[in-house]
């Protein structure tokens, strides 16, 4: 069977990190490496995380490192064979999102995959307000902007580590560059 590590970077966000948490906590695939990455939260999130730490394989604290840097040290700390990055606003759709991702992934013996993602409203989790459908990667599309969302993404840890982990330098693009890096 094997480790998936889950890697959640945080910042301030107590009104999400609960579902977050719970919804990889729930999981029905029983062989996942939690990792919370906090990068010097001041609301109430790090009260909230701490209410699961028995539950949560490692908690990091750093200080206004940022995002890209955030989600590099939390890589780096893992141990699984699968990385998925879960942001603190997400959450896994259902309970078998990971056993079925692992099964697919051993089926088709791929060294990444990604879905569909669901877009709610921030207020009513139940009201949908974007589907974005997966499909098979078109490298064309990638000139377009096109990438899978990250949330959705989970790829081998030797992947990261022979093609690099986020690239800092980009501010708001990391995620875009290291798809671009790992399937185009």
């Amino acid at each position: 069977m094997h480790l998936v590590s889950v890697i959640t970077p945080v910042l301030n966000s107590q009104r999400t990190i609960e579902s977050t948490i719970r919804s990889v906590l729930e999981q029905t695939y029983n062989n996942i490496e939690y990792i919370i990455v906090d990068n010097g939260s001041k609301d109430r999130t790090m009260d909230i995380v701490n209410k699961y730490k028995d539950r949560i394989s490692k908690i990091i604290f750093e200080d206004k490192i940022g995002i890209y840097t955030t989600m590099n040290k939390g890589i780096r700390s893992a141990n699984g064979e699968i990385i998925s990055i879960l942001n603190s606003d997400d959450i896994y759709a259902d309970r078998e999102v990971i056993e079925t991702v692992v099964e697919e992934m051993q089926k088709k013996r791929a060294d990444a995959c990604w879905g569909d993602l669901v877009y709610v409203n921030r207020t009513d989790p139940k009201k949908i307000v974007r589907y974005w459908k997966s499909s098979e990667i078109k490298p064309e599309a990638f000139i377009k902007g096109w990438m899978p969302p990250h949330p959705t993404f989970f790829v081998r840890l030797w992947v990261y580590k022979k093609y690099g982990f986020f690239k800092t330098e980009f501010k708001i693009a990391a995620d875009y560059e290291i798809m671009l890096r790992f399937l185009y």
